[in-house]
């Protein structure tokens, strides 16, 4: 098994190529973004980690206050490692007990913070998916329904070039239809498994 990481800064349209895998070419795809917002609902021990980092009002009735949770992080750098230090080592345990459930030669691990979280070392051979910059702003802003000035201020605080330099395979995604993306997909695919065949 090839475990493939799919990264890109915000915008770039990793989901969209992470859905293609998924539905177009039956690679199982683990969503790290998805996974830990449903890590922090069900474990209780991260639930309550991060009630101590946090305070109480992070959940209300059981539920995750996404508002306050983004306004902590938000306001200090130290914060999102702070948080990240409780969320990530349950990422990384979810994702390698899901690699071992999976039956295909192919599976994906979609990430926006792959190298910056460490599950780069999870991995096998690294996607970054590419848009141009004016391109992944209006995509985030129409998406999330957020102000130019948030979106930059995101975007800043992504290492999008460093992964890009340090990725195996890139993908422009620049389009909107998705054939020639199915056919960059296959290429990779191609190389993958022509790989695994050589070993």
């Amino acid at each position: 098994m090839v475990v493939l990481g799919v990264t890109g800064g915000i915008g770039s349209g990793k989901s969209y190529i992470s859905s293609l895998l998924r539905e177009q070419m039956n690679v199982p795809v683990y969503d790290c973004d998805a996974e830990a917002k449903r890590l922090i609902s069900e474990d209780e021990e991260i639930r309550q980690e991060l009630t101590e980092l946090v305070g109480a009002p992070i959940f209300k009735e059981g539920k995750l206050q996404k508002k306050v949770l983004a306004d902590y992080l938000f306001a200090n750098e130290q914060h999102v490692q702070k948080v990240n230090a409780i969320v990530h080592p349950a990422v990384r345990s979810d994702i390698g007990k899901w690699a071992k459930q999976q039956d295909s030669e192919v599976v994906a691990v979609e990430s926006a913070i792959l190298y910056e979280s460490g599950f780069d070392t999870l991995v096998d051979k690294v996607l970054f998916v590419n848009a141009p910059l004016e391109l992944r702003i209006q995509r985030a802003m129409k998406r999330d329904g957020s102000i130019r000035e948030q979106i930059e201020a995101r975007i800043g605080m992504q290492q999008s070039e460093q992964q890009r330099e340090k990725a195996d395979y890139i993908i422009d995604n620049v389009t909107e239809g998705k054939t020639d993306l199915l056919d960059a997909l296959q290429r990779i695919l191609e190389k993958i498994t022509l790989n695994l065949t050589e070993i």
